[in-house]
C-alpha cells in the first residue's frame, strides 16, 4: 500500500488548524483593525490586548520549540540576513490603512466571508490579484529592483540572520542563546503583565481566550510544516500562518486546480472560512451582507488592493508578520507590525476626517 504523502499530512493538518483559527476569529471578534478601533473612537483596549496576549503566546511557542531543537526559525523567510526595511516601513503603512478601507485584515476578511459578508469575497479577490501583481506580475518589475537597491545585507557585517537576538548579540558580545533567552522573555513576559494588569481584561473571557488560543496557532503552525512536514526525501518549507500570499495562491488553486498544487497556506485559507462558517451557523450569525453603494464597494476595493500591495512589501500581513514574523524576534517584523499599526491609525482618522489632508491634521494637531 503506498504511503500517503507528507505533503497531503500537513495540508489536511493545515486546514484543521485554519478551522481553529477561523472559528476561534469568528467567535471571539478578533480583529487588529477592530482592536485599533476600540482604542481610537472609544479608549478600550481589551481587544488590542487579546491581540498582545496571543503575541506574547507565539513568541514564548516558537521560541521554545527553536531552542529545543525542534524546528528551525532561522529557515524561515522572517531571518534572513537581508533587511527589507524600506518594504517592512513601507508596505506594512500600506496594509494597515489598505484594512481600514476593506473592513478588516486579510484574516478578518477571510472571516467575514466565512460568516457571510460577500463585501469580503470581493476584498480577497483584490489581495489575491494584487498580491500576486506585486509578488511576480506588473508591480513586481519596479519592487524588486527597489528593493535590491535598498535593503541592508547583514552578512556582510557577519550577522547571520536579522533576528533582534542576532543584533543584541554582535553588537554587545553576549552569547546569542542568552540574548534569544533575554529578548524573548523580556518581551513576552512584558506584554503579558501589560494584557493581564488590566482587570477588565482579566474579566473578558473571550479576549483571554482570543490570544491564549490563536496565539497558540503560531507555534503549531511551525510544528506542522517544521516537524510534520520534515520529510527527509520532499520536506515541506517551513511556513508559518499568514493570509496573502496564501489568498493569491488560493484563488490559483481554484483555477488551475491539480493534486500538486495543494499547500499548507492554501489549506489554511479553506480552513479559516470553513471554520468561521461552522461557527457562524453555531451560534446563528451567519448571514449575507452586501455593499450598500458604489462608494462602499469601491473603498473595499481599494482596500483589498492596498493590502495586496503592501503585504506582499511588508513579507506578510498582521498575522503573518505581527504574529508569526514576531514570533520569530526578526527587526523587520517588528518594523512592519509598528508601521500596520501606524497605517490602520491614519487610515481611522481618513474615515473620519473623509480625506487624507484631513486625516494629516486630525494625526499631527496638538
Amino acid at each position: 500500500m503506498e504511503e500517503f504523502p507528507v505533503k497531503y499530512v500537513v495540508a489536511t493538518l493545515g486546514l484543521a488548524l485554519g478551522v481553529v483559527f477561523g472559528a476561534t476569529a469568528q467567535k471571539t471578534n478578533f480583529c487588529t483593525m477592530g482592536s485599533i478601533s476600540d482604542i481610537v473612537f472609544m479608549g478600550n483596549w481589551n481587544r488590542m490586548r487579546a491581540w498582545l496576549l496571543a503575541i506574547a503566546v507565539a513568541i514564548l511557542g516558537s521560541q521554545a520549540m527553536h531552542v529545543a531543537g525542534l524546528i528551525n526559525l532561522n529557515k524561515s523567510v522572517y531571518l534572513t540576513p537581508n533587511l527589507g526595511w524600506l518594504g517592512a516601513i513601507v508596505g506594512g503603512a500600506l496594509f494597515g490603512f489598505g484594512m481600514t478601507l476593506g473592513g478588516g485584515c486579510g484574516s478578518k476578511t477571510l472571516v467575514r466571508l466565512g460568516g457571510g459578508n460577500l463585501k469580503s469575497l470581493v476584498v480577497a479577490l483584490f489581495i489575491a490579484v494584487f498580491g500576486y501583481m506585486t509578488m511576480r506580475g506588473l508591480i513586481a518589475a519596479g519592487r524588486i529592483p527597489l528593493e535590491a537597491a535598498v535593503n541592508i545585507n547583514l552578512a556582510q557585517a557577519k550577522i547571520p540572520a536579522q533576528g533582534v537576538p542576532d543584533l543584541l548579540a554582535a553588537s554587545t558580545g553576549l552569547a546569542l542563546a542568552n540574548a534569544r533567552l533575554a529578548v524573548a522573555l523580556i518581551v513576552a513576559l512584558g506584554l503579558i503583565w501589560f494584557c493581564f494588569k488590566d482587570a477588565e481584561f482579566r474579566a473578558s473571557r473571550h479576549d483571554v481566550a482570543a490570544g491564549l488560543i490563536l496565539g497558540a496557532t503560531i507555534p503549531a503552525a511551525w510544528a506542522i510544516t517544521g516537524i510534520v512536514g520534515n520529510d527527509p526525501f520532499e520536506p515541506t518549507p517551513l511556513a508559518g500562518m499568514t493570509f496573502v500570499a496564501p489568498v493569491g495562491e488560493s484563488v490559483m488553486f481554484l483555477m488551475t486546480f491539480t493534486g500538486t498544487a495543494i499547500n499548507f497556506g492554501v489549506a489554511t485559507v479553506g480552513g479559516v472560512i470553513l471554520g468561521a462558517f461552522l461557527m457562524a451557523l453555531l451560534d446563528r450569525t451567519f448571514r449575507i451582507e452586501a455593499f450598500k453603494d458604489a462608494s462602499d464597494m469601491g473603498r473595499h476595493m481599494s482596500g483589498g488592493a492596498l493590502m495586496g500591495v503592501g503585504g506582499v512589501m511588508a513579507i506578510g500581513c498582521t498575522i503573518g508578520q505581527g504574529l508569526t514574523g514576531v514570533s520569530t524576534l526578526a527587526l523587520g517584523s517588528f518594523l512592519a507590525l509598528v508601521s500596520i499599526w501606524a497605517g490602520g491609525y491614519f487610515g481611522m482618522k481618513y474615515l473620519e476626517e473623509g480625506s487624507l489632508g484631513g486625516a494629516m491634521r486630525a494625526v499631527f494637531a496638538r
